[in-house]
């Protein structure tokens, strides 16, 4: 392209000139310049053509400027892109925790610091909920992003959880865990704390149930949970329930003998003595089994596990909290150049309570207070050890609990064991919003909001493709994954969840619905049956310790009561046709969405079935021999020799 110029001769020339030689279009246009006559006109001519010059100069800085801006923010984006896949993640399950129980939740007497930090730099999730309000159904959906019904982790007994470390039941192989599909994309892989999924299927050391045959490279605990037995003075779980369950066999056996005598007195009945003998032999070993069995539960149930090795039989809480945190931290300190998933799943605030020294009585409610200000404490130090290792902007942290608080729980001495649901009905074992809805905390500095509240149902079954969608794994596609990725919640892309219903279940039991409409702030739910609460006054099932899901437990509605969460999160008053114009509608909707549902389940092998749930002596772990009581104390000794090594 050519340009054409009029220049003054005289004044003009060498200033035009230097103007075009300093532009930035000189090198790459022909320039031709032409005299004018020396008068006004020319000088304003030249005025302007001299401005317009300055003008391309300007704008071609502009250009350039606009073109480094667009670099710099491709560079940052390609940066948070990366930031943004492959994180580490660290997930934190406590055992029994109330919602109610967390500052950032609206406690103002118990001292949590470090887990409101949590919600303070990140998300806190004001409907987050459990798949179950027990321990091993909660936890299995937890980990594969799937109702329990799917697994076969619910039950159809009365016991919804395993009892036994020497029971067959666990999750099932099949079964693919967030933890299975993040070590085969390269991340180090720990559980710490509490299994309660299972251990062994025929013998006692094919762990074909344990956490090491789930994805994890590394465990250290319990596979089972804590129990009142495992800690001496803290009473029983089971003596109850078991004193219940004899009365009346031992009742019938002794009737049915004295009978038997008094016929074989009369001679009614000739009836062989050797028989006799052998009914009462059997009885007698019976008992005496039941006996043993309990009489050594702490041995036989309560111990510590490191990958397949027993450490510490039976289990110290001794420190116990301490050990937990340092072995988390040490596995953050090992992975630090990896990505890596560690699971810090701990025992409080199940019972036994337990505090350390350091922390006993120094809460303002008692040893369930000091239990959780002792958990806070350990999850500040595994923040800490992110900052120490420049780990905070790599990694997403989660907080939950598996279900809500146990509310039935009272010592001997009538000392409150159990946490504080809130406002919300009921607790541990039900499906009222006590017992399912849960902290959800997450933090991601950087990468999702800092300080956000979002009041929209989700449930701990997201988690799981969450985070393997950041690890860029493939989510399984020959089954059906109930969660959904939070990551577009989290980072305030949408609004709303995309859980339109949630189905809530009492062991294998459908017990509930909660229906969020898409064109609705509403959030219906409706109860097919509820627990039958003991005293009836009460708000929950103290005499039976846990309320129950069968005939004689519970009370069947029909129609469903009926509730709308965003108007009544207590759950006090249900809805009926008078009140509620939609009433009909509203359940038509509710009982297709089960009639969906339940279509889209296959029977699978129950694995909370009598067989399953029974302690096999075949299947029980000992780290010495029966004879000697089933004892060690390996961990005691490592952790000793590493002080003194210190």
């Amino acid at each position: 392209m050519s340009f054409y110029f009029c220049v003054d001769p005289e004044e003009s020339s060498r200033e035009m000139i230097s103007l075009i030689s300093r532009s930035t279009w000189s090198g790459s246009h022909d320039w031709t310049l032409y005299p004018l006559p020396n008068n006004n006109s020319a000088a304003i001519f030249f005025e302007n053509q001299k401005q317009e010059l300055k003008q391309f100069d300007a704008a071609r800085k502009k250009m350039r400027l606009l073109l480094y801006l667009i670099l710099c923010q491709c560079a940052i984006n390609n940066v948070k892109t990366h930031s943004a896949s492959n994180p580490n993640i660290i997930l934190m399950m406590a055992d029994d925790l109330g919602i109610g129980d967390l500052g950032c939740y609206g406690n103002r007497t118990l001292r949590t610091p470090n887990i409101d930090k949590i919600a303070e730099e990140g998300v806190t999730l004001t409907q987050h909920i459990a798949a179950s309000p027990l321990c091993t159904p909660s936890r299995a959906a937890f980990l594969t992003g799937r109702y329990p019904i799917r697994s076969g982790m619910a039950a159809f007994s009365r016991v919804g959880v395993f009892l036994f470390s020497a029971s067959s039941g666990g999750l099932p192989s099949e079964e693919i865990t967030f933890s299975k599909l993040l070590k085969q994309r390269g991340y180090a892989t720990a559980l710490i704390g509490k299994w309660h999924l299972g251990m062994n299927c025929e013998s006692s050391n094919d762990f074909c149930h344990h956490p090491l045959n789930h994805g994890f490279d590394y465990f250290y605990g319990l596979t089972v949970t804590n129990f009142r037995d495992c800690k001496p003075g803290q009473g029983s779980v089971f003596l109850k329930g078991v004193q219940k369950s004899l009365v009346i066999p031992i009742q019938i056996a002794a009737i049915t003998l004295v009978s038997l005598a008094v016929v074989q007195y009369l001679g009614l009945l000739r009836i062989s003595f050797q028989a006799l003998g052998y009914c009462l032999l059997i009885a007698a070993m019976s008992l005496a089994s039941l006996i043993f069995f309990f009489h050594h539960f702490r041995h036989l149930n309560c111990f510590l596990m490191r990958g397949h090795e027993i450490i510490q039989q039976p289990l110290s809480y001794e420190n116990l909290t301490e050990r937990l945190t340092k072995e988390a931290v040490q596995f953050i300190r090992r992975s630090s150049d990896q990505p890596f998933l560690l699971l810090l799943s701990y025992l409080h605030v199940h019972t036994a309570l337990y505090a350390s020294k350091k922390f006993r009585g120094k809460s303002k409610h008692g040893l369930y207070g000091d239990a959780v200000e002792e958990m806070d404490w350990s999850v500040g130090q595994v923040l800490n050890a992110l900052e120490k290792y420049s780990l905070s902007h790599k990694t997403l942290v989660y907080f939950t609990s598996d279900q809500g608080a146990h509310i039935e729980e009272i010592s001997s001495s009538g000392e409150v064991h159990g946490g504080y649901n809130g406002i919300y009905k009921g607790g541990k074992s039900m499906n009222w919003e006590g017992g399912i809805r849960v902290p959800g905390l997450l933090r991601w500095s950087g990468v999702i909001q800092a300080g956000a509240s979002i009041d929209e149902p989700t449930s701990n079954m997201d988690i799981f493709p969450t985070i393997v969608k950041l690890a860029e794994a493939q989510l399984p596609s020959d089954r059906v994954i109930d969660g959904h990725d939070l990551m577009p919640l989290l980072q305030g892309k949408v609004t709303r969840s995309k859980h339109e219903f949630l189905f809530h279940y009492c062991n294998a039991y459908l017990n509930a619905v909660r229906w969020h409409p898409a064109n609705s702030e509403s959030i219906w739910k409706v109860f097919f049956f509820t627990p039958n609460f003991s005293p009836e006054d009460s708000s929950g099932c103290y005499d039976s310790h846990v309320c129950f899901c069968h005939e004689g437990f519970v009370t069947q509605h029909d129609p469903p009561l009926l509730f709308d969460l965003s108007r009544d999160p207590e759950e006090k008053v249900p809805l009926t046709p008078e009140t509620e114009s939609r009433f009909y509608e509203i359940l038509r909707v509710i009982h297709l969405a089960v009639d969906n549902h339940t279509r889209s389940l296959h029977a699978v092998p129950d694995q909370l079935s009598w067989d399953n749930l029974i302690w096999k002596p075949w299947l029980q772990l000992c780290c010495s021999s029966l004879f000697q009581s089933c004892y060690c104390d390996y961990d005691s000794e490592r952790n000793l020799v590493e002080v003194h090594s210190e």
